[in-house]
């Protein structure tokens, strides 16, 4: 999951600003640990839903209420942040710390508001609630990756056209059985690829 890094576009995400006690950057992760291993892909494509963004808020407000002694930033991503996209039922988060090694400042008040890990691997963890409805991304705060996806979420918001094809991508795809959802989500990049490169070209137009 590693993304190229980009030298524009400060990140975005909503920061709280609180006590920081991380007390220095240690060598991250070299591998990537998937807890449970490869997972099918069984969710279907949802019709957008106007009680996702209720949601995500109440995520927020755990997280924070959970990570009240970090710095932190958070975002709703995916494809649930984008009113009038359908997509699978899963509210993506993103959540940005001070630094991503130091997971005493984060991960252990994770895992007992309730959400599990998931993955860990270079720069980035993942945990999510056991219903597996609500994934946290966990990154750095200079992390390219949120720029990512904060660009793709915000022309998907503003373009109709874009977010047309992408849905059209996603339904084609799920046509399709899919034994691992991380090969579903790298069969969309090159459509992602393609969108992002649209986005990029209008913000400097």
């Amino acid at each position: 999951m590693m993304t190229p890094r980009l030298h524009e576009a400060p990140v975005r995400c909503e920061d709280v600003r609180v006590k920081k006690s991380s007390s220095g950057r240690r060598p991250d992760v070299t591998t990537v640990e998937l807890v449970g291993g490869t997972e099918p892909l069984t969710v279907e494509l949802h019709s957008y839903d106007e009680r996702w963004p209720g949601l995500y808020v109440e995520h927020r407000r755990r997280i924070l209420t959970a990570l009240a002694a970090a710095h932190v930033g958070v975002e709703h991503i995916g494809s649930t942040s984008v009113p009038g996209l359908a997509a699978k039922p899963i509210i993506d988060i993103v959540v940005t710390v001070d630094d991503i090694t130091a997971e005493v400042d984060y991960l252990d008040a994770l895992l007992t508001a309730g959400y599990e890990l998931r993955t860990r691997e270079p720069g980035h963890r993942l945990v999510r609630t056991p219903a597996r409805d609500v994934h946290v991304h966990i990154y750095q705060h200079d992390d390219s990756a949120v720029v990512e996806y904060l660009l793709l979420r915000d022309w998907l918001r503003s373009n109709a056209d874009d977010r047309a094809i992408y849905e059209s991508t996603k339904r084609s795809l799920l046509r399709g059985r899919w034994d691992d959802m991380n090969a579903y989500a790298d069969a969309k990049t090159d459509v992602i690829r393609a969108i992002k490169a649209r986005a990029r070209a209008a913000g400097t137009s």
